[in-house]
This record gives structure tokens, C-alpha cells and sequence, in this order.
């Protein structure tokens, strides 16, 4: 799952792009690109990849995903049956961080936004009054034309900036793994794991990915993305297993094989260090 860059060209007489989509399910593209985007999610259900989060999603989310920051909605797999009459329905903007004007976001009025597409590496997922109010002012944004497009989205990202319910999705560690100089070994390791969480991993395996020796990858790895592989791997594994204690089909032993671990104590050990919260914590905490 290698992270593909979309390039998109923006209309001529428009600063930034807004799209309404509905498809029978989401592009399963592992994907960046160098506008950030504000998604609102009107209808539809899956998984959501953000950076190194592994977590589920649902109707009514507003998401915002900085610039370079990988990303998938991956629909559940009932979207993709012969029969399905399910939709995927949701309203994107994407915008550059300098869509406003060169130098604008470096006046002291907008320090709070420019603060905003700071944390926007994150990626940040709102909640509070904003979130309801999101569809609105997005499609509101869409259907405008001129000077009122362009004040909409600015009004809209002040009111983000300002909003303090939200939580990061991705690790503060996490750094998309771009190509230097031909050396994609980093995009490598990442799109293996995503592949292969599932199931035992040895760091002679993953390193001989980088052509490297397990103390050289280690070396390599921590440099490149502020942690080291395992770190990495158990945050990749315990997003997964949200999803399915989420999903409540599988007991709590099951979910913790089918995330990649490979025994039930274990699993518990990791995933309350990394949430704060047993398993079945996590579950009573989200349940209705």
C-alpha cells in the first residue's frame, strides 16, 4: 500500500477546490498531496487511515488533513457487495496553506489559522457545536462564486482554529516517508506493515526491506520517524483493534490475534499503555 501522490489542478478563477462525491463506495488509495483538505463525511462507514492511525469512521465527522499527511477512507466491505444499494456520500476542500495569498499567514491576525494547519499534520478530527454546523458552511462554501467563496472558507477555518474539541488521529512522531534522492526504503517499510500488521513481523524481516542489517534498520528507522519500528508497529496494530472492539463482532482474545498479537496478556499490556485503558475499558467507555 504505496502512498500514491495525487496532484490536482484547481480551476483557474478559484483559489482552492470543493468537491461533493458520492460513489457506491470510497477510492481505496493510500494516497497525499500538498493541499491540506477539510472532509466532511455525509454518509458512508469503514476505516479511516490517517498517517499511522487505524481507526474506524462514521456519518457526520469533519476531518482535517495537513499538507503530505497519507490518508484512505476505506469503506466497509458491505459497500462492495454485488448488491450493494449503499453510498458513500461526502463534501472535501482543498486548499494550499498559502491559497489566501503569499505572506497573508504570517500576519499577526491569523496566527491562530496558521497555528491550525500547524496541528493539521496530525491530522485533527473536530467534535463540539462546529462539527453539526460543518455541512452547511461546506456545501454553503461550494455553491458560492467569488469574494463570498473565498471569505466563507476563511470564516470557517478562524472557526476551526478556535474550536477545542477535537483530537489528533495520527502520532506527533509520524512523518511521511518522501522519496530523497531515489530512496524510498522508509514508503517501503511503511506500506509492508500496513500489509502485514496482522500477523508476526521479525526486524530481520522488515530490515532486510531496507537493505540493511536489523542495528543499522533500527538506526535508520528512529532517524527517519522519531520512533522505533515496534513502537511504530504496536500503534498500527492497537488502531486496528479499536476498530474491531468498535465493531463488536469478535471477542476481546479474538480481536487481539486478529491485530497481530500473539498472546491475550500481551495485548492487553500494550494497548493500555498506548490508550490509557484496558480493552475492555475502551469498549464500556464507547458504548451507547
Amino acid at each position: 500500500m504505496k502512498a500514491k501522490l495525487l496532484e490536482r489542478r484547481k480551476p483557474f478563477d478559484k483559489s482552492f477546490i470543493s468537491a461533493i462525491h458520492n460513489y457506491p463506495h470510497f477510492l481505496n488509495i493510500w494516497h497525499y498531496h500538498s493541499e491540506l483538505e477539510l472532509v466532511c463525511m455525509i454518509k458512508s462507514t469503514g476505516t479511516r487511515f490517517v498517517g499511522d492511525s487505524i481507526l474506524p469512521f462514521s456519518e457526520g465527522e469533519l476531518v482535517l488533513i495537513g499538507e503530505n499527511v497519507p490518508h484512505m477512507w476505506q469503506n466497509d466491505k458491505a459497500y462492495f457487495e454485488k448488491e450493494s444499494v449503499l453510498t458513500a456520500e461526502s463534501i472535501t476542500l482543498h486548499f494550499r496553506k498559502d491559497f489566501a495569498g503569499e505572506g497573508l499567514m504570517d500576519i499577526p491576525e491569523m496566527i491562530q489559522i496558521k497555528g491550525l494547519f500547524e496541528r493539521a499534520s496530525q491530522g485533527i478530527l473536530f467534535g463540539g457545536a462546529l462539527k453539526e454546523s460543518a455541512k452547511e458552511k461546506m456545501l454553503a462554501i461550494h455553491h458560492a462564486e467569488g469574494f463570498q467563496r473565498w471569505v466563507g472558507l476563511m470564516q470557517l477555518l478562524h472557526e476551526l482554529s478556535e474550536e477545542t474539541k477535537y483530537c489528533y488521529l495520527s502520532s506527533k512522531g509520524f512523518q511521511h516517508p518522501k522519496e530523497k534522492n531515489g530512496d524510498s526504503r522508509i514508503d517501503k517499510v511503511y506500506s509492508f506493515t500496513f500489509n502485514n500488521f496482522h500477523r508476526n513481523i521479525t526486524l530481520e524481516e522488515v530490515a532486510d526491506l531496507a537493505n540493511l542489517n536489523p542495528t543499522a534498520f533500527c538506526r535508520f528507522f528512529k532517524k527517519n520517524t522519531k520512533k522505533n519500528y515496534s513502537k511504530f508497529l504496536n500503534e498500527i496494530r492497537i488502531g486496528y483493534a479499536c476498530k474491531l472492539l468498535l465493531e463488536e463482532k469478535m471477542n476481546i482474545s479474538e480481536i487481539g490475534y486478529e491485530s497481530g498479537f500473539n498472546n491475550l496478556s500481551n495485548f492487553n499490556r500494550q494497548f493500555k499503555s498506548s490508550m490509557g485503558l484496558s480493552p475492555t475499558e475502551y469498549l464500556a467507555k464507547h458504548q451507547p
